[in-house]
């Protein structure tokens, strides 16, 4: 009897975790749809972006800054746009605030390890910018052992990207390259590919050497002379050097979250499951040992009965 208490317990027990996980499932597939939608509406924006950057960047000969007021780090479009010999890299992780995700946030943290491993061979140091409790925890357990650290954390921006947070973190980033103690930035984040899949992916953000556009368009659109630019290059490459930046980390974090989400809504689909096929053998095994004593008792009944009449 005391068995079959224990199945019966056993049998609530993933009940109880079954709705839970059914639930995270329909909250994330609700979620999943619009993030998608954001997604794929944001990249042409971006390409666009990256286009026009890399065309205004063959037109500019010489960076300088002296005409120009600059306010905050990011502003200083000269210093930002210098490719210097990379002895510091700084690295921005973005993981999630919750688990429950399938191999998300293990995937970009593996990724994060493998990199400043491999950073450390070449005996570059690296400096990580965290986004995420889920990236923060396990991070600051491994930065002693990888022999980097940790600069800034960021926790709500995970929850709600938006480009205001987007501007704030560029600004923190863009305070460490100016001020020489990072020389190079690079975003580890995940890339969406559909439903069922996502890829964890390095972007560089500094130094621009290798902006994802046509070669035969820039050639084209510098040596037009019909273009003009108004009031001057360096004025306008002050507002697309911070627009830049902050539309990258925009980008990743719409991806990244995009990539959680889909990850989350598959990972409790098999959670779900996998509920379902152990309570239908938890039902068999329990029914079997109901029979089991059910028969034990009919035995013993008989067995007294026989006992009595001889």
């Amino acid at each position: 009897m005391t068995n079959l208490k224990s199945i019966k317990n056993r049998i609530k027990s993933v009940e109880s975790t079954k709705k839970i996980t059914r639930a995270m499932k329909m909250v994330a597939a609700a979620k999943v749809k619009k993030a998608e939608n954001t997604v794929k509406a944001s990249r042409p924006f971006t390409e666009e972006l990256n286009a026009m950057f890399a065309k205004l960047l063959t037109t500019v000969e010489t960076y300088s800054a002296s005409t120009l007021k600059i306010k905050h780090a990011i502003d200083n479009y000269a210093e930002l746009l210098q490719v210097r010999e990379t002895k510091t890299v700084g690295l921005l992780v973005i993981t999630s605030n919750k688990g429950l995700a399938g191999a998300y946030n293990a995937n970009v943290i593996r990724k994060t390890t493998s990199k400043v491993e491999e950073y450390n061979q070449q005996g570059i140091k690296c400096i990580l910018f965290v986004i995420g409790q889920k990236g923060i925890v396990p991070l600051k357990r491994k930065c002693q052992a990888l022999n980097c650290e940790i600069a800034k954390t960021y926790y709500s921006i995970a929850n709600d990207p938006s480009g205001t947070a987007s501007t704030a973190v560029a600004e923190d980033l863009a305070e460490y390259f100016v001020a020489h103690q990072i020389d190079k930035i690079e975003v580890i984040t995940t890339r969406f590919k559909n439903m069922m899949s996502y890829s964890v992916e390095e972007w560089v953000v500094l130094p621009v050497t290798n902006i994802d556009t046509k070669q035969e368009e820039s050639a084209e659109f510098s040596a037009d002379p019909i273009t003009e630019f108004y009031p001057d290059m360096h004025h306008i490459l002050q507002r697309i050097v911070p627009l830049y930046m902050t539309n990258i980390i925009f980008q990743s974090l719409l991806e990244a979250q995009a990539s959680e989400l889909a990850s989350r809504m598959t990972a409790m689909s098999a959670a779900t499951m996998n509920a379902e096929k152990m309570i239908s053998q938890l039902c068999i095994q329990y029914n079997r040992s109901r029979q089991d004593a059910i028969t034990q008792e009919l035995i013993e009944v008989i067995s007294g009965a026989n006992s009595q009449i001889k």
